[in-house]
């Protein structure tokens, strides 16, 4: 009885202080949850902080689900204050869904920025559509405001000049250059500065080639560009062309001669080959004669050869007598004398 009397007491004072152990150790975790939540939270709390001051509020809970969208909040609330401060009103979802597509929050804002202080229409879904389409819709607001000059042919075809040739054969080397203004309404789906360049290229080359000779157009080089601006090329292009100017133009070679030179060269050329074969079927032809006249010769000397039998059979025969053997040497001696005589003296 005596040791349960004195271990009473032990057992009823332990459990309270395990007890106060366990409150201080949970205490002490949550204090340092808190702390670190503190910490993580204090950043969003300043930039609710700042962005509040700066007239364009976001909520510390947006903050927090924008970090767990994984969507950078600074970069948000950032451009919105930009947004707020030039006076365009842009919410936080607008910016998030545009970040969480890929796009470039910064430089959509900024283009904005400049358009509306420039008095250009850029709503957010045509800005964030271009964005999006892979042009720089920054640089695109600034070419409108400043418009920018194309040099033609570009730099990088390592071309210098455009060559045509007029109707006298002359050949004409001319640069241009092609002052164009974006058209925002245009940017998404118009053809780049590739297309302006390769069209003004063609118009060119299509007037100078109209021409009747290659002084009217160095008297009158602007005929060029009136005649190319005329022609619409800006159509179905990202850009609105304001002036083609013809920066340079120069006399060339005469192709119309070289083009002449060169078809008499051939034209010799095919005539010689075809005198060359004329000659050589009027060769093959006198072999072929030769061989036939050789041919004939064999014949005759065939022929000669059977006299001496057929004569030699008519005297065994009887058919030929011996006079008359001799009366036709007579006539062939005769007729061999007669055939010297009538040939013309050779000259020593």
């Amino acid at each position: 009885m005596n040791n349960q009397t004195f271990l009473l007491p032990q057992l009823a004072q332990a459990p309270a202080g395990g007890a106060s152990v366990v409150f201080w150790v949970i205490l002490a975790v949550v204090g340092l949850i808190g702390l670190v939540m503190l910490i993580v939270i204090s950043q969003y709390i300043q930039l609710a902080v700042q962005a509040w001051l700066s007239g364009a509020p976001v909520s510390l809970l947006k903050l927090v689900m924008m970090r767990l969208r994984k969507v950078a909040p600074s970069d948000i609330v950032f451009n919105r204050i930009s947004a707020k401060k030039a006076g365009l009103d842009v919410d936080t979802d607008q910016l998030e869904s545009h970040y969480l597509a890929g796009g470039d929050i910064e430089r959509v804002v900024r283009a904005m920025i400049a358009a509306d202080k420039a008095k250009i229409e850029l709503p957010w879904d045509r800005a964030t559509a271009i964005d999006l389409a892979g042009r720089d819709i920054l640089d695109a607001v600034k070419t409108s405001v400043d418009p920018k000059v194309i040099d033609c042919p570009s730099v990088q075809s390592g071309r210098q000049t455009i060559d045509a040739v007029a109707k006298d054969g002359i050949q004409l080397k001319a640069r241009a250059r092609v002052t164009v203004r974006t058209n925002i309404s245009r940017l998404v789906g118009g053809a780049t500065e590739e297309t302006i360049i390769a069209r003004v290229g063609e118009g060119i080359i299509s007037t100078i080639g109209s021409a009747e000779d290659h002084k009217s157009v160095l008297e009158n080089p602007d005929k060029i560009s009136k005649t190319v601006l005329a022609k619409g090329l800006d159509s179905g292009t990202a850009f609105e062309i304001l002036s083609i100017d013809i920066a340079d133009i120069d006399v060339g070679e005469n192709i119309g001669a070289n083009l002449q030179t060169a078809q008499a060269e051939a034209d010799t050329k095919r005539f010689q080959a075809q005198a060359e074969q004329r000659r050589a079927l009027a060769v093959a032809q006198e072999a072929e004669f030769q061989a036939e006249e050789q041919k004939n010769r064999a014949l005759v000397v065939l022929a000669e050869a059977e006299i001496p039998k057929a004569i030699s059979e008519a005297l065994r025969k009887g058919n030929m007598g011996l006079m008359d053997y001799y009366r036709m040497q007579n006539v062939m001696a005769d007729t061999s004398m007669r055939a010297s005589l009538g040939k013309p003296e050779q000259q020593g």
